[in-house]
């Protein structure tokens, strides 16, 4: 199982971290465009080999997609990140090009590569791929939902007073302060509703906290964060790569699925060997499906700056 990551920056390299510490790849490949700091950062990760008892091996090239032959699964996550006040869709300008010629040349090298996007704003990043690379859509994948619903069940954790193991819940929608849809009413503490814990007003309160989540985090660092990302990647990356069937909310082309079409946007997938293996229908309520609604029209809003 081969993996490569584009872009060395805090996500690519955190991420690239968490894979090789979960020993089920052969071989990571960490390219940037950026001279010397992709190789710096895999031979300091190759250090920890020895003391984190893995033995994935860790290469990295300044741009040189020959390297990265043959990958079985590919992460996206080159462009600019966000600095305090930047929403994600103001990144579209920068990064469309460059998640464009990335997923060209990673094609180039790996024409039977699976693709997860990380680049913001990411729905629209993976709209993108899919429009100028015509792969089949189990191929192609947005992280936004993972690490969403990370932090939905962080908060929702932390308004319970319980452990986090203790709690599940998941946010579909766009991945932007304002098109996320955590599904306050589907989260469970030990297969137990959480309305039964908390009241109407504080699982309000939790929601809101997790759709600011990124933009909080923003604000504290002075960039976006990196930690959660690589992990939320890490994990969608293993799924695939051990063929999990595990369902994680991803951002996917719809086409009729949730009522929606030719749009990008984060719904529940399981995902396998193929990449995604099947949408999967939750049962959304009224004000549920305003909701996602509201949030496909302000990814379809940002898919339309697009030049394709």
């Amino acid at each position: 199982m081969k993996v490569t990551i584009v872009g060395a920056g805090a996500v690519g390299a955190s991420c690239a971290d968490y894979i090789a510490s979960k020993n089920f790849a052969s071989e990571v490949v960490i390219l940037d465009i950026k001279e010397g700091v992709a190789e710096g950062k895999a031979m300091d990760l190759m250090q920890c080999a020895s003391l984190n008892g893995f033995d994935t091996r860790i290469i990295g090239s300044t741009n040189d997609y020959s390297k990265t032959a043959n990958s079985d699964i590919a992460v996206i996550t080159s462009g600019i990140p966000r600095k305090p006040g930047m929403t994600r869709e103001e990144l579209i300008g920068i990064n469309a090009g460059i998640v464009k010629s990335v997923a060209a040349s990673l094609l180039e090298h790996s024409p039977e590569v699976i693709l997860i996007v990380v680049s913001n704003p990411m729905d629209t990043m993976t709209y993108l791929v899919h429009k100028t690379t015509g792969l089949p859509k189990n191929r192609i994948i947005g992280m936004g939902g993972a690490l969403d619903s990370a932090r939905f069940k962080y908060r929702l954790a932390e308004a319970l007073g319980a452990p986090i193991s203790d709690v599940d819940g998941m946010v579909i929608g766009g991945h932007s302060d304002t098109g996320m849809v955590p599904l306050t009413r589907h989260a469970t503490r030990n297969s137990i509703k959480v309305s039964e814990f908390l009241s109407e007003d504080r699982m309000q309160q939790v929601a809101e906290d997790t759709k600011v989540g990124g933009a909080t985090l923003t604000k504290l660092l002075g960039t976006s964060a990196w930690y959660a990302p690589g992990a939320a990647v890490s994990g969608l990356v293993q799924a695939i790569a051990c063929d999990q069937k595990k369902i994680f909310p991803c951002s996917t082309l719809l086409e009729g699925e949730y009522g929606l079409n030719d749009l990008c946007i984060g719904v529940p997938v399981v995902l396998g060997r193929k990449g995604i293996e099947r949408i999967v229908a939750i049962e959304l309520n009224e004000a549920e499906k305003a909701k996602m609604q509201e949030s496909a029209a302000g990814v379809s809003k940002t898919n339309g700056l697009l030049d394709v």
